[in-house]
């Protein structure tokens, strides 16, 4: 806290010059311009490829369009909060586009719930009306969209599917982070492949082999790059502050300039409703903020009223939990080779098999595969290791704390831990030895007092979601094929 208060004494401004925008018929390049004063210059990049004949017909210039333009402006309001932590600066002046009260009160939203575990981390008691002050500097020094806003936005009204058409806007553009949810989704969508594209960020190992194992070829991947600045991972070695920011946010505005480049209609992601419980119980700090519906709401809301791109933003496994994700995972073998979560691997490409993020995903799997399976999958067997018990402390409710990673909700890793030992005596581990911290919770008396209501996350559906109907029936399908018992519990 000491630390925080003499940087933003010492630091009193974070300044948003602007952005250059390059364009040619391949790509779009943006570079951003961010400033401490005192302290640093900060550029970070972001590369859009032009992979459809949307983006590429004659005459077609994007860095000339209104709504193209507050779309790379809104990218770096969200982009900027990565370099604002470093100092976290009382001020910040934005100096090359315009905010109303209203949209400087979604901003300062999203920047306080997504810094909610940056601020926890780093032992910062703030709140959200002082931790910061945004200032709009009228004097735009390089960029009209100012004067455009009326226009765009006013277009941006028509957001509807007649709308979407008329700009020919058509298909989904689907994020791939490597992991189980976005391979579900590709599943539920792999009757659309010849009108949908995936969408990475900085391609790795595991996005590349979940797209080719969906079936997609290198004409159907929008691939976009994303670099940061040295000059802010330099200062994060000297000591000045990091911490976790809300990615899924920039997931979220860098999808919406992809899908617009290339004429995809709707932006598809892969949250869950396991995602809106909080991290430490009791308060608003969720490491999965971005993911959250509140967010998917929320920014489904600003991008219709401010930007107006046409595109929809939705996630097709919203009413699902983390349980249910496993259970029709569990049937898409060809993933299960190929899916990474882990965040201490990701370099590798591999499971590290130590962290709590890769002893959630063997818990929630439990369930519906073996733990001789799992072992093959993740490369040990995390479950007899008796170094993760804290993990599995916190996975399971027994600390205030889950871990800081994108896990399930404690009452759906209780569930799946309670029927993964009840199924030792008949199901898929029958004969094996039951596992140390399976045995260990037993001892603890949780599978007794979890066994009741263990299959609740069978029939879980949360209502609260924004699929398109269309979709909608494509998810409810998927449900019915993968187990009868939809909903009320009964079957077809």
């Amino acid at each position: 806290m000491e630390k925080y208060k003499k940087f933003r004494e010492d630091y009193s401004h974070f300044i948003y010059s602007g952005y250059t925008v390059n364009e040619d018929n391949e790509k779009i390049d943006i570079v951003y311009d961010f400033q401490v004063p005192g302290l640093s210059e900060f550029h970070p990049t972001w590369s859009f490829p032009k992979k459809s004949s949307y983006s590429r017909e004659a005459g077609r210039r994007f860095e000339e369009d209104a709504r193209f333009r507050e779309m790379v402006f809104s990218l770096g309001m969200v982009e900027l909060v990565s370099y604002w932590k470093i100092a976290c600066p009382p001020q910040v002046v934005v100096k090359c586009g315009e905010l109303d009260e209203e949209q400087i009160k979604w901003w300062k939203s999203l920047y306080f719930n997504g810094l909610g575990e940056f601020y926890y981390t780093n032992g910062i008691e703030e709140n959200e009306d002082d931790f910061m002050s945004i200032i709009i500097d009228r004097a735009c020094d390089n960029s009209d969209i100012t004067g455009d806003r009326a226009d765009s936005a006013e277009a941006g009204k028509l957001t509807g599917d007649t709308a979407t058409e008329a700009r020919g806007l058509t298909g989904c553009l689907i994020p791939i982070g490597g992991g189980k949810d976005s391979a579900l989704s590709l599943s539920i969508l792999k009757e659309e492949k010849e009108t949908n594209y995936c969408y990475i960020i900085n391609p790795r190992g595991a996005t590349i082999e979940t797209y080719k194992a969906a079936g997609y070829g290198e004409d159907k991947i929008i691939a976009a790059k994303r670099t940061l600045d040295k000059n802010m991972l330099e200062l994060n070695k000297r000591g000045y502050l990091n911490g976790h920011t809300p990615f899924s946010a920039i997931v979220a505005f860098s999808a919406t300039i992809a899908a617009y480049v290339n004429g995809v209609k709707y932006i598809v992601l892969s949250n869950e409703s396991s995602a809106n419980e909080s991290t430490v119980e009791g308060s608003y700090v969720n490491h999965q903020y971005s993911k959250s519906f509140k967010f998917e709401k929320d920014f489904h809301e600003y991008e219709e009223k401010y930007i107006g791109s046409g595109t929809y933003y939705f996630s097709i496994l919203r009413p699902m939990s983390e349980f249910q994700i496993a259970q029709h995972f569990a049937k898409c073998t060809e993933y299960h080779d190929i899916f990474r979560s882990c965040n201490v691997g990701s370099k590798q490409d591999i499971w590290c098999g130590h962290c709590p993020k890769c002893l959630f995903v063997w818990l929630i799997l439990s369930p519906f595969l073996s733990q001789k399976r799992l072992a093959e999958i993740f490369g040990r067997n995390m479950a007899d290791d008796k170094d993760m018990e804290l993990y599995f402390s916190q996975l399971i409710g027994m600390e205030k704390e889950k871990p800081f990673e994108c896990v399930g909700s404690r009452d759906e890793i209780n569930a799946a831990v309670t029927l993964t030992i009840r199924d030792f005596e008949n199901g898929i581990n029958k004969g094996a030895k039951l596992p140390y911290l399976f045995e260990r919770y037993k001892e603890l008396g949780m599978y007794d007092k979890h066994l009741a209501d263990c299959e609740t996350y069978y029939t879980f559906f949360d209502e609260e979601h924004m699929i398109p109907e269309k979709y909608f029936k494509k998810l409810v399908e998927m449900i019915r094929t993968n187990h009868k018992e939809f909903l009320t519990g009964e079957n077809d």
